[in-house]
């Protein structure tokens, strides 16, 4: 949606949708840091079947990532109405960022560290990680735009080369 966003209106537009998916992620980190502290303590057993779960959802992406789109259907085409708030908002149902902040928390955070201001800085960290992504979709989004639009099957079977790499580093 950034690359898209930053395509058809220029790096400078994106940055105030890129700053507030910047904030809604770090309020979902912290929102992940609760929930996965919660099941961790409570439920030890469900970080395979979050892995899982996690796994057949970006399987699902590969899917939509490789089946050609109808022209209609693309939202890149035409201009957006995007802003920080909505960069915020869509946050909270971004299943890929769900599972990042819950996947990220329970596996690699509280199984190590449990003081409130550490978890909160690397709720930060987690949500400065996706910023940084972001900015360089803006960018690639606004400097490639003619390349993306003359090859994009082959960018689509990267990204879904990507996705498969991700379901298998989950469970090395």
């Amino acid at each position: 949606m950034t690359m898209n966003i930053a395509k058809n209106e220029g790096f400078k537009k994106s940055l105030k949708f890129v700053f507030g998916v910047f904030v809604g992620a770090f309020i979902l980190m912290v929102l992940c840091m609760l929930f996965s502290a919660f099941l961790y303590s409570a439920v030890p057993k469900i970080q395979l079947p979050m892995k899982i779960l996690g796994a057949a959802y970006m399987t699902f992406l590969i899917v939509k990532t490789l089946v050609p789109k109808k022209k209609e259907d693309s939202p890149g085409d035409k201009k957006s109405n995007v802003n920080f708030f909505i960069g915020i908002t869509l946050q909270f149902i971004n299943p890929k960022a769900i599972l990042y902040g819950i996947t990220t928390m329970s596996s690699f955070i509280l199984p190590y560290y449990n003081q409130i201001p550490i978890l909160l800085l690397f709720a930060l960290l987690l949500a400065f990680v996706g910023l940084t992504g972001l900015l360089v979709w803006a960018l690639f989004g606004s400097l490639f735009s003619v390349l993306f639009n003359k090859h994009g099957k082959i960018l689509n079977i990267f990204m879904a080369l990507l996705l498969v790499y991700c379901i298998v580093s989950l469970f090395i």
